[in-house]
Order: C-alpha cells, then structure tokens, then sequence
C-alpha cells in the first residue's frame, strides 16, 4: 500500500497557492484567502476597531493579493508579505481619518469590544468590572502611535518574531524591541489604577 502524501507545510502551501494565483487560479485565491481571512481581518480590527471599513480594508489586502501575485517572490514567508500590505493599507486609513476625522478614535475602540466574549458566565458585579476593563485596554492600545500599535498586535495577537515585525514595519531588530517598550511603556501608564488594584 502506498503511503499518503505528507501534507504540505504552511509556507509550502502559501507558496504553492501563490504560484497557481500568479496564473490567474480563482479556486487558490479562495483557498488562500479561507486559510489567512482570519487574521488579516483580526488585525485590522485591532488597528481600526470593527466598523464596515475594516472589512473593506481586509477585502483591499486580498485584492492587493490578487494583484500582485505575479511580483511575488518566495524569499521571505508569505504571511509576512501579507501582514506588509495589511499594514500599508492600515496606516493610509489611520491618516485618512486623521485628514477627516468623523469620531475620535479612543471613543470609536471604547465602543467596541475586540476580543470575543468569554464562555463562561459571570456575576453581573464581575462583567461590568470586566467589560470596563476591557474598554480601557482597548482605548489604551488605540491611542497608541500607528507603529507602536501594530508592534504590539503583530507580536501579542499574531505572535510574531522580532524579525518578522522589523521586516512587516521596516524597523531593524532593536527599533522592534525599543518600539514594544514603548507601546508597553504606554500601555502600563495607561491602565496603571487598574494593574495596582
């Protein structure tokens, strides 16, 4: 009998998908995007807040794909060439509503909630105190510079290596380390009533 393929790694798929959209293959572009959807539009959530821009934004980012297969090289990992242009397309919306601004966008990220609730029920004293919570680490990651904040999403959601971050931002390996103690740094000011208590 013979034996089964071993299924392809993760980059080897990315980059075997990649070769087949190069040549105009709709079917690996559904796939690809079913594979990295998820995280693309978890980080644009993160840097936007949930409004119907970012999911536009998400559905830019796959069109940019599309686009550009053919000028992709496989040399550095697909996901980072992803999250590169997820990140381009991020920082042209944060200056867009900075030119025009319709709602601060501390008050837009207190008034979602980015992560997903949790399962287990809580006494109505501990969801409030936890919903607040919440609200606060969001306004706190929101009102942080566009890099700082996308250091921190790329390294605490999509947990990825110094190196990657550097490259996605452009920022050598120090930069990347300087600019998350920063965001820390900020982060910890911000929500220090709520870390002392």
């Amino acid at each position: 009998m013979t034996p089964l393929p071993e299924p392809l790694a993760a980059d080897e798929l990315d980059f075997s998908l990649m070769a087949r959209i190069s040549k105009g293959d709709a079917l690996a572009m559904e796939q690809l995007i079913e594979i990295h959807q998820s995280r693309v539009l978890g980080t644009v959530f993160k840097m936007l807040g949930p409004d119907s821009d970012a999911e536009d934004i998400a559905q830019q980012v796959f069109l940019r794909v599309w686009n550009s297969a053919a000028n992709y090289t496989s040399s550095a990992k697909f996901t980072t060439w992803l999250f590169k242009i997820t990140r381009n397309l991020v920082f042209n919306e944060l200056r867009r509503r900075k030119r025009h601004p319709t709602a601060p966008l501390e008050q837009e990220a207190a008034n979602h909630h980015f992560q997903a609730e949790d399962s287990q029920a809580l006494s109505p004293d501990s969801s409030l105190l936890e919903a607040e919570l919440q609200d606060a680490i969001q306004t706190a990651i929101a009102s942080l510079p566009e890099t700082q904040r996308m250091a921190l999403v790329l390294r605490r959601y999509e947990e990825l290596s110094y190196e990657e971050i550097g490259t996605i931002l452009e920022l050598s390996i120090p930069a990347v380390k300087s600019t998350l103690f920063r965001a820390r740094t900020e982060l910890r000011s911000k929500l220090s009533k709520y870390l002392s208590g």
